[in-house]
């Protein structure tokens, strides 16, 4: 029987769900609602699946963008996936949105890069098989861009604006439902879905170089 997971972002501006089977994208649908999307998830969920004759019952896993975004966003899209898997008796997958953003790269070294507002930005680094290579923090883009690591490097966001990259950049789609759900369901391979209750969102902290910055003001 074939393996399913559904896949939720409602982090940002733009939300997207997506259903992943075997590992590859079955149908990723994008999600524009200005007054948010708690009231429009469940519709659209039940509305994709239906296309493939499928229901929340016989999806193996559920899996979200954890942040970092918009706080009512991540809370929106953890607790439908908590609650689509307590009531079905499936386990979670909390996929962060910079490994989401890394996997639309194709270099040994990923860096990924997304608006924080108010002149900061979240970034991280990661590798060609998405695993962290340098920690995930919220810093001014200056202090970011100097903490990156020498090597094989590229950018990758979401159309963000970079004057002055200092390496090639990638712009990934604003839809990140779809690698959400193929990095969960390797995840879900490996044995790394969560129970429920043990998944939360992910606060980003400031880099070290960032604070010191901050406190010599």
């Amino acid at each position: 029987m074939s393996l399913h997971v559904l896949a939720i972002d409602t982090t940002g501006d733009v939300g997207s769900i997506a259903l992943v089977g075997e590992g590859s994208l079955i149908e990723e649908v994008v999600l524009c609602s200005p007054d948010g999307f708690a009231h429009v998830l469940f519709d659209e969920i039940e509305r994709l699946l239906e296309r493939y004759g499928l229901n929340v019952s016989q999806m193996n896993a559920f899996a979200s963008a954890s942040g970092p975004g918009s706080f009512t966003g991540v809370r929106v899209g953890l607790t439908a996936v908590k609650g689509l898997a307590e009531a079905t008796g499936r386990k979670v997958i909390a996929v962060s949105n910079l490994q989401a953003l890394a996997w639309y790269g194709s270099l040994a070294l990923r860096a990924v890069v997304l608006d924080a507002r108010r002149g900061e930005v979240y970034g991280g680094v990661y590798d060609n098989h998405l695993r962290l290579v340098q920690e995930e923090v919220v810093a001014t883009l200056p202090v970011w861009l100097a903490s990156l690591p020498q090597g094989e490097l590229e950018i990758v966001t979401q159309g963000f604006l970079l004057g002055g990259a200092i390496a090639p950049v990638v712009h990934a789609p604003k839809a990140l439902a779809g690698s959400i759900g193929r990095i969960a369901f390797d995840r879900l391979l490996t044995g790394e879905a969560l129970d429920p209750a043990e998944i939360d969102a992910n606060y980003v902290r400031r880099s070290d170089a960032e604070l010191l910055w901050k406190d010599r003001r």
